[in-house]
């Protein structure tokens, strides 16, 4: 998982940064109303509706905005119809790209997202080109320096967990199937264990392996589809080179 964990670290400074150009309120409104629409409004029986909701908490999102977008969502407020529509393909050295989006316009969003593909030399690809390799998981990452790998992996394998690494400085990363991850948060809650991040997400089952080149490429390619208003979310499978790891955590 270590492509992943690499990921997570710079979409978790790429959050930061849409923070400052005010566009986060705006895709966390577009999720919660898409969650709400397709499971309903009640966040207790919609576990995609209660992710969008606590990643609008976290990020200080005001209630009643929330409850605005749940009720758009569910139909009860006029608001904009969003299609979700999912497009695959490539970055530069082969890595599998995916990205999830809420659009009122196919046309354009397709337009924009297969420009945005050319301009950091990859390619747009059919539906199914790459989702193959992907499964949706709940992936949960902690830090936790005054555990053991032994005790976090009793404390959460009974909950669900089908996956579990440490990388020997505190950090775990907890992988489960989508309908135990809140039974996995559950028991880290119980037990008074934070977590750094926890979603549903799409895992990779195999990872390419990129240059430094081709990796500087293919996040450039990553921040361009994030900075989309309509990209709710990406998905890849790629490693970086350690020399460039190292130059984006300075």
């Amino acid at each position: 998982m270590a492509g992943h964990s690499h990921w997570a670290g710079i979409k978790h400074k790429k959050e930061r940064e849409d923070k400052k150009r005010g566009k986060l309120f705006s895709k966390l409104s577009k999720q919660i109303m898409s969650s709400a629409r397709q499971g309903g409004k009640d966040p207790s029986l919609n576990i995609e509706l209660q992710q969008a909701v606590e990643k609008a908490k976290e990020a200080n999102m005001p209630k009643d905005n929330i409850e605005r977008a749940i009720l758009k969502g569910v139909g009860e407020l006029d608001g904009v119809q969003l299609e979700n529509i999912r497009y695959e393909g490539y970055g530069a050295g082969g890595a599998a790209v995916i990205v999830d989006t809420l659009s009122d316009n196919r046309n354009r969003t397709g337009s924009e997202i297969r420009k945005i593909f050319s301009s950091h030399r990859g390619n747009l690809g059919a539906q199914g080109c790459v989702s193959w390799n992907f499964e949706s998981k709940g992936f949960i990452i902690i830090n936790l320096e005054d555990y053991s790998e032994e005790e976090i992996f009793d404390l959460t394998v009974e909950a669900g967990v089908e996956d579990f690494q440490g990388s020997g400085d505190g950090v775990y990363e907890l992988i489960c199937a989508p309908e135990d991850f809140q039974s996995v948060r559950d028991a880290l809650k119980k037990n008074g264990l934070d977590y750094e991040s926890a979603e549903i997400t799409e895992v990779p089952q195999s990872y390419v392996d990129l240059d430094i080149n081709d990796g500087r490429k293919t996040l450039a390619l990553m921040d361009e589809l994030e900075d989309h208003e309509d990209v709710s979310n990406v998905y890849s499978n790629f490693n970086l080179p350690q020399e460039l790891v190292e130059e984006l955590s300075q």
